[in-house]
């Protein structure tokens, strides 16, 4: 099933035997290869496609990042050009497949894919999407392919999007904040200015991995507030899809998306207004996180605004209250005593070793 991608000039097969490649190659992948994606380009004969990559399993609060990767595929015209071996990378004991029993008969069961598709934008511009559960094992291994699959398919950028439990309410700007190895790529987004070690990640060794041969990569964690982590929240969902759009210069559609955002949140608000508990830990976050975004207001008008200079919105600063994360921990204490569930990533206060106080977004260091 290998194949050999001459335009990218690395062989006539996979030296890494952890995936198989399409064949025939993609229609689609030739001729981004050649450089005739559109009719107006006018580059090089090799063009370069960004990559996202949506890991499921690890920081994926509100499911935002298996519900991007479905949202991917469902909304744009893709083929498949690698399939990964998930028996090599797999724990199914501690990741066991739904099985289906029908009238005392088993018929069906889940299966695990991870995969790298070749999708089309709405203008017509290729790129490519590698997405699935989480690998268990071989991640040096896991790494490597994806080194090599970069390479063979002429990737330049790579994008990971994260999603993270945090203390902060659904009534503000959900906030997205960025890492990346080259500073430039996240001068829009929030950043961590601080040095902090978390538990690794396939994703984020395979950025390291990615980053030493010389692939630009940015990673996107949404802050998802921690005590609606374990549902759906589209709107982490539309905001990382958003971020990768922006570096990478796609058009997505995510009009589908905004009319789920608005359903969570109506439903959000009646749960608040019939929970006296709930409303009291949302007050509270609520406050503390207007309370920063003030003190940065003042910040930003006595030290960084010239003069005649506005003073910035709240939706200006919502990616800026980094001290707000580090400083909630009474608001995470009365989010305990409500008995809401914060699922498997649990309820973060920023400022530990723990992966999901921090979110992927600390794992680069940013002086």
């Amino acid at each position: 099933m290998w194949n050999n991608f001459e335009p990218s000039g690395h062989g006539d097969r996979p030296t890494n035997r952890m995936y198989e490649l399409e064949y025939p190659t993609p229609m689609g992948l030739n001729a981004a290869a050649q450089g005739d994606y559109s009719a107006n380009s006018a580059e090089g004969s090799q063009v370069k496609m960004p990559m996202v990559v949506a890991l499921h399993g690890y920081a994926d609060a509100g499911q935002a990042i298996s519900q991007a990767s479905t949202h991917l595929l469902q909304a744009l015209d893709n083929q498949p050009v690698a399939t990964f071996k998930v028996d090599e990378l797999i724990d199914y004991r501690s990741r066991r497949p739904g099985v289906t029993i029908d009238n005392s008969k088993v018929v069906d069961h889940e299966e695990l894919s991870l995969d790298l598709h070749l999708l089309t934008d709405t203008d017509g511009r290729p790129f490519l999407l590698l997405s699935g559960p989480e690998p268990d094992l071989k991640w040096q291994a896991f790494s490597d392919a994806v080194v090599e699959l970069a390479r063979r398919v002429n990737v330049d950028r790579v994008i990971t999007l994260f999603s993270a439990p945090m203390t902060v309410p659904h009534t503000r700007p959900l906030v997205v904040s960025a890492h990346a190895s080259d500073s430039d790529l996240m001068k829009d987004y929030h950043s961590w200015t601080s040095r902090m070690i978390i538990p690794g990640a396939a994703a984020l060794e395979a950025e390291i991995a990615l980053t030493k041969h010389g692939f630009d990569t940015i990673g996107f964690t949404a802050h998802v507030p921690h005590y609606i982590a374990a549902s759906d929240y589209p709107e982490a969902t539309h905001a990382l899809l958003s971020a990768f759009a922006d570096v990478a210069d796609r058009s997505i559609p995510v009009r589908a998306l905004e009319g789920d955002m608005e359903r969570v949140q109506q439903q959000l608000a009646e749960q608040v207004e019939e929970s006296h508990e709930i409303a009291t830990v949302v007050g509270a976050l609520e406050r503390q996180y207007d309370a920063e975004v003030e003190r940065l207001r003042r910040t930003k008008e006595n030290n960084l605004l010239e003069p005649g200079q506005d003073i910035p919105t709240g939706d200006e600063l919502g990616a800026e209250f980094e001290a707000f994360l580090q400083g909630v921990s009474g608001a995470e204490a009365g989010a305990s005593d409500t008995g809401t569930d914060d699922g498997a990533d649990g309820t973060t206060d920023t400022g530990t070793d723990n992966p999901d106080e921090t979110g992927p977004s600390g794992h680069e260091e940013h002086e």
